[in-house]
């Protein structure tokens, strides 16, 4: 559970977040549910069902979600790699643009990875704080870039990129809950899990490890692949 006697660190706007389920309404451009509309539908079954955020991609689907709900949104904006493997709000532009369409948080790749235009994530978190007025949330794949987020200026780290950041390993099932935990005894910023979190016995795991809060994705809003899983299972 959450040390209250660990001093953290923590943004008023993040501080709503604390013990509490993030989900994620994305949807890619090849699922049934992609389009601003199903977003919002789904983003509001999420703030009825409990949640006390939602995450969600691109500008379209942020403003949409805006409309339809009160609580936090945690905006990102994926792009595909360029010039650097950075997708993940990779530029300041990316972060303005749902900055603007309503986003509370701006969650951005938190990584090691050379960014585009060889910007410094210190320098792009400081440039959210100042001229957007938006706390980071710095996704991450290890304990170096969460240690290295924290010191850029991030005001949480996810563990969203855990088992990602090697495109030629595939991502293992369950998620990374010691990395969770090892984030969670260091940073002296709220530590958010993320990745392959898939039962609510898993999520608490989470915050029993130390996460501040925990997201969960697929599971809540990806009918197609839980159709998959159980399909799956049938078939042995």
């Amino acid at each position: 559970m959450i040390d209250v006697e660990r001093p953290l660190r923590i943004h008023p706007t993040l501080a709503r977040l604390a013990g509490g389920l993030i989900v994620s309404c994305q949807a890619r451009s090849d699922n049934p549910l992609h389009g601003p509309q199903f977003m919002a539908a789904m983003a509001r079954a999420a703030a009825q069902g409990g949640a006390v955020a939602v995450r969600v991609n691109g500008p379209d689907d942020v403003r949409a979600v805006r409309a339809a709900v009160e609580v936090p949104i945690v905006g990102l904006y994926k792009r595909p790699p360029g010039e650097s493997p950075v997708s993940i709000t990779p530029t300041f532009a990316e972060a303005a643009a749902v900055a603007q369409a309503g986003a509370d948080v701006i969650a951005l790749d938190g990584t090691r990875r050379p960014r585009p235009g060889g910007v410094t994530l210190e320098a792009l978190i400081a440039r959210v704080h100042t001229e957007l007025g938006r706390p980071v949330l710095a996704d991450v794949g290890d304990l170096a870039d969460g240690l290295a987020a924290a010191a850029a200026g991030a005001d949480a780290v996810a563990t969203t990129l855990a088992g990602y950041l090697d495109p030629a390993q595939p991502p293992p099932d369950e998620p990374d809950l010691n990395l969770v935990g090892a984030l969670a005894a260091r940073l002296p910023v709220p530590v958010i899990a993320e990745g392959r979190i898939r039962t609510p016995a898993q999520a608490r795991m989470a915050l029993a490890r130390g996460a501040f809060a925990v997201v969960v994705g697929t599971a809540i809003t990806n009918p197609r692949e839980i159709t998959r899983w159980f399909v799956a299972a049938l078939r042995g």
